[in-house]
């Protein structure tokens, strides 16, 4: 069995992005640690259970983000369009008006209104650097 275990998500700060996606998202942060003397890190953050339960190891289901300071201009450029404007991760959700009401109560910005669709509720949403996000709770 191959699974996607970990995806790269580029980033400014290591602490500003683990904020935003741990306070305003409810996110776990599983690992973070020093990779030397340049600063760099492996940051490991994971959706864990949501606003309607507590976050276990984070590593039971889906796929991990690892936040990766960006260096270089190509990679600063690339932060917050790394999908060219689309959307770039699906938060799957099992309870989506509550972890709608939280994410917008923590500041979180929603492109648009809730819609029904017959695949499931959903609304888009950037995260701090402007990537979008999809939130959406299966049909």
């Amino acid at each position: 069995m191959r699974s996607i275990n970990t995806i790269s998500l580029l980033v400014h700060d290591y602490d500003e992005a683990i904020a935003f996606y741990i306070r305003k998202l409810g996110f776990s942060l599983l690992e973070d640690s020093a990779l030397g003397d340049d600063g760099k890190r492996w940051v490991l953050i994971s959706p864990g259970g949501g606003s309607s339960e507590p976050a276990s190891s984070g590593r039971g289901g889906g796929a991990t983000l690892l936040l990766a300071r960006a260096s270089g201009e190509k990679q600063i450029q690339a932060v917050g369009n790394q999908a060219g404007g689309r959307v770039m991760f699906f938060l799957h959700t099992d309870d989506f008006w509550q972890d709608y009401q939280a994410m917008s109560k923590a500041g979180v910005i929603f492109n648009e209104e809730p819609r029904e669709e017959v695949y499931g509720t959903i609304a888009v949403f950037q995260d701090l650097y402007g990537n979008l996000w999809d939130l959406i709770q299966p049909a």
